[in-house]
């Protein structure tokens, strides 16, 4: 390994371009051990896809979060998405239940609507940030529509989900943030309002649903685990969606050209949220925790390991996407690893597809040139997803 090859995940430098620091992985360290920190890391595409999928030897089930996995901490019951099968397949399937793809396909014209609401205003004031005028509103309209939560009080909890994904520069997140931010506590009014007063929205379903879990007993989810589940649900459906939003506004900005093919052919939309998924992942990494002595990327990682699968940089592997640093909307995008692989695939993938193809259409109706405020442009501090707080543009 070259000695001055150093990746940190913590790292606010890095993160700002983490690209080159992935590249040379790739390259001269394809399994990384980070002394400091005492994690493993792999960065080519095949291996990141084993590192996902393996649960025999990398395991989900104490959490996909670095500082979880290094703090071995107990999740509140109904976390499945830091569980391993048979339980993990038994609670996602609630939510695959009430979380159909019917459900999604009906949702265009109300998305429409929400960013219609967001961005008439904006038209002729001469410029508008993606992130606080856009991507910070519409996903937590849509989620929170979707889970009953009322509308005055979504953008409190768009903050505190906000807030529960960052971090302070160079430093892992609290554990004990974590934890109290999983357990759901904020959702606890709405849960039992809906207890009591049953609706057609997400909230009322899980209440209701019924399914058979690793047991075999067949049960309704227990508060708590009604709690999470909201809490899993509510984050994952506007933090990452929000920083899609805003990677489209600064990358299409980049690439003016391929920015003026979309507005004259929206029908290469879907296309360009693919590659904007792969080009810039809002969440560039998922950790797993090594069960036994495990070979991977040439070497070996001892049991009792975490470690972290570099998504960001699988995504600009040249042995799986040629040309990887340039960003082409026409690129056939198979393979990509942004929502995961295998069974943590990534049950909200149709919803942030849709919502990330309805944002730049509607944009792009409205306004389809536009600069970044760069002095003013500013990403967000955190070791789980990546994107920008502010990304302030010019019409």
């Amino acid at each position: 390994m070259t000695a001055d090859l150093s990746y940190d995940p913590y790292d606010a430098q890095i993160s700002a371009d983490p690209y080159p620091t992935y590249r040379r992985l790739r390259d001269e360290a394809p399994l990384y051990y980070n002394e400091d920190q005492d994690f493993f890391a792999v960065s080519r595409a095949d291996d990141v896809e084993r590192g996902l999928v393996d649960r025999d030897a990398f395991s989900n089930a104490k959490g996909d979060v670095l500082e979880f996995i290094k703090a071995d901490i107990e999740f509140p019951s109904g976390t499945f998405i830091f569980d391993d099968p048979p339980r993990h397949t038994k609670h996602r399937g609630v939510i695959s239940r009430v979380f159909t793809p019917r459900r999604v396909a009906v949702l265009e014209p109300r998305v429409r609507a929400f960013c219609a609401t967001a961005l008439d205003p904006l038209v002729g004031s001469g410029g508008f940030d993606f992130v606080s005028d856009l991507a910070a509103q519409m996903p937590m309209r849509v989620i929170g529509m979707l889970l009953g939560i009322p509308d005055d009080d979504q953008d409190m909890v768009r903050d505190v989900m906000d807030a529960g994904m960052e971090t302070d520069p160079g430093r892992p997140k609290e554990t004990e943030d974590l934890s109290d931010f999983l357990s759901g506590g904020m959702f606890a009014e709405y849960i039992d309002w809906r207890a009591e007063h049953p609706s057609d929205d997400l909230m009322t379903d899980l209440l209701n649903a019924e399914f058979e879990d690793e047991t075999g007993t067949v049960r309704r989810l227990t508060r708590e685990e009604v709690l999470v589940y909201v809490t899993l649900l509510a984050g994952a459906g506007s933090e990452t969606t929000a920083k899609l939003i805003g990677w489209a506004g600064k990358v299409l900005a980049d690439h003016p050209d391929q920015r003026r093919e979309l507005a004259d052919d929206p029908t290469l939309v879907p296309n360009a949220v693919e590659e904007l998924l792969r080009f810039e992942p809002p969440t560039p990494h998922a950790a797993r925790h090594v069960t036994h002595d495990a070979e991977i990327a040439g070497g070996t990682v001892p049991a009792g390991s975490a470690l972290v699968c570099l998504i960001g940089a699988a995504n600009r592997d040249e042995r799986r996407f040629p040309d990887p640093d340039r960003f082409d909307i026409h690129r056939k995008t198979a393979g990509l690893l942004t929502f995961g692989f295998g069974a943590h695939y990534c049950i909200g993938n149709a919803l942030a597809r849709l919502e990330g193809r309805i944002a730049i259409e509607e944009v792009l109706a409205r306004f389809p040139e536009w600069t970044v405020d760069e002095p003013n442009a500013k990403l967000v501090t955190s070791s789980m997803v990546r994107g920008w707080e502010t990304l302030p543009v010019l019409v």
